[in-house]
């Protein structure tokens, strides 16, 4: 064959020429080194056979890349102990290229040894475990450390096994996804063991871990139930569905809802939400000259019924709710004499009657609990000290205007002789005759009378019987009732209520009963018994 190559001929086919010609006048040394590489070769590739037999397969979910562990041919025809060679090199540059792989390859098992990999018959495992492995040792020798072990298993304390099953529930998982991550969690670890990081990996342990909690709760409390939602849907919409709200309300109000609903429950706050704004600033507004025309003012210049009320208010108002802190608050009670004693002096014909200063109790916990945004209970009176002098007169003209409301739908139970209560307990007494025949005729033996423990059940609404977070989810239905809710579905609450004791009253003797009557045991009671027993008196109010 000529040593020259035509001109003519395409690129291609002169440079093939070429090597081809180059091949035939190699001489006689470089070809005894090449057969000299070859046996070095084929000693290595023995070393390598048994950890690389097995074809590298693609794991699932990942993009197809070249295999990270470099393999041998794999030939179906080869018998035990032979050896398996990949067809010799046809140009000087591809032997350089193959003698760059095989050094790798010397590379790679040289790392297996010295980092105590076992071999694994699953090759996507040992890949994994291989290259996560030399990523730890490259980053350890940073931080001072040469010897890694990773099959031991007390290297991944639980909680950086928790951080990993975390980091691997948030990122969608691939095969270099899961590498990184595996990286990133042993390296953590080394530091974490290093003596010079000792410090600063505790420091950032309790920083990931603050702002992990911080970070749960802020998302925990933005989670909202399905009431909650409906509530919002439709106490933030422009004119308020009134009769959706009382749907919703009759099962209990959201406290963050509440304040809002109970005002346009009571006739307080227009449903009309464009319009609310100038009816707060109006009736406060008034509330204040009230209070200059009524309170603030000379006590010669009062009569002496005025005086009298007054008298009488000053007294009963430390006698509200004694056992709850925020009743026992100063400011409150301050609070609590003026609109009472406002009250009775634009209510003449009523005048002021102990129980309506039990009344205002729920209203000013609820309304209170609108400026306290620290979840913090308010029944504690805790931030009272917090609040400026024109929040608790906003609240109290609010909660003034809302027992007005309230009581002008019952004013006859507070009237001369009280002849609405009377009546609420006589309703009460023939319900019990028709629903509890049995516990009737033992009050009637023992000499029992209705009017002598169901007078202060129909004049305080039963305040003074449960605590005054069951009264306020009592209220919650009682408002979504209408006008009726304070008078006649009451009278089914107290029979639900009494026939909850009809078994244990019927063994007791006068005085035991009595006495019992007197303080029933509601303490431990939560919504849960309340409801049951809203419960029962919906289905008396559709049967009698």
């Amino acid at each position: 064959m000529s040593s020259t190559t035509p001109s003519s001929l395409p690129g291609f086919l002169r440079r093939t020429i070429r090597s081809v010609n180059y091949e035939d006048h190699e001489d006689d040394d470089d070809h005894d080194e090449e057969e000299a590489e070859a046996e070095a070769e084929n000693a290595k590739r023995k070393v390598l056979k048994h950890a690389f037999m097995n074809p590298v397969s693609v794991p699932v979910g990942s993009p197809h890349k070249t295999s990270l562990i470099p393999t041998a041919v794999h030939s179906p025809s080869l018998e035990e102990g032979e050896q398996c060679e990949s067809p010799g090199p046809t140009s000087k540059l591809e032997k350089e290229e193959e003698k760059d792989n095989d050094n790798n390859q010397i590379k790679v098992a040289k790392d297996m040894t010295d980092l105590n990999l076992e071999y694994s018959e699953n090759p996507v495992d040992y890949k994994f475990r291989l290259v996560a492995t030399n990523n730890v040792k490259f980053k350890s020798r940073k931080v001072g450390v040469d010897d890694v072990n990773v099959n031991d298993e007390k290297l991944l304390d639980p909680q950086q096994q928790d951080t990993m099953n975390a980091t691997s529930a948030a990122v969608p998982s691939s095969s270099s996804d899961t590498l990184n991550r595996t990286s990133l969690v042993l390296e953590s670890d080394l530091k974490s063991k290093s003596p010079l990081n000792n410090a600063v990996s505790s420091t950032t342990s309790a920083t990931t871990s603050t702002t992990t909690t911080s970070t749960t709760t802020t998302k925990s409390t933005q989670v909202k139930n399905y009431k909650e939602e409906q509530f919002e849907k439709v106490i933030t919409s422009l004119v308020v569905d009134i009769d959706h709200l009382k749907r919703l309300a009759w099962n209990g109000i959201p406290p963050q809802h509440r304040p809002l609903a109970w005002k346009i429950l009571l006739g307080y706050l227009p449903t009309n939400s464009s319009r609310r704004f100038q009816t707060l600033k109006r009736k406060r507004a008034e509330y204040r000259d009230a209070i200059l025309q009524h309170y603030d003012i000379e006590d010669h210049s009062r009569t002496m019924q005025e005086q009298e009320t007054l008298r009488q208010v000053l007294v009963d108002v430390p006698r509200t709710a004694p056992d709850i802190p925020l009743f026992r608050n100063d400011s409150i009670r301050q609070l609590l004499a003026r609109l009472l004693y406002i009250w009775a002096m634009r209510h003449p014909a009523s005048s002021y009657v102990q129980g309506i200063n039990d009344l205002a109790t729920p209203l000013v916990a609820v309304f209170l609990s609108e400026y306290l945004m620290n979840g913090n209970d308010v029944l504690q009176g805790q931030e009272l000290e917090d609040l400026s002098p024109d929040v608790l007169q906003n609240v109290e003209a609010d909660v003034y205007w809302c027992l007005t409301n309230l009581l002008a739908g019952i004013q006859d139970h507070y009237t001369q002789d009280q002849p609405g209560v009377q009546r609420m307990v006589m309703k009460l007494e023939e319900l019990i005759k028709r629903i509890d025949v049995n516990l009737t005729r033992h009050l009637e033996e023992t000499g029992v009378q209705f009017i002598q423990f169901a007078f202060r059940w129909m004049n305080c609404l039963l305040l003074r019987e449960f605590h005054l977070r069951s009264v306020i989810r009592l209220w919650d239905t009682y408002l979504s009732e209408g006008h009726g809710g304070f008078e006649t579905f009451h009278v089914y609450v107290c029979a639900a209520f009494l026939c909850q004791f009809s078994a244990e009253l019927q063994n007791m003797q006068f005085d035991e009963l009595f006495a019992f009557m007197q303080n029933i045991p509601t303490g431990n009671w939560d919504d849960g018994k309340i409801e049951i027993v809203l419960s029962q008196a919906f289905v008396l109010s559709t049967l009698f």
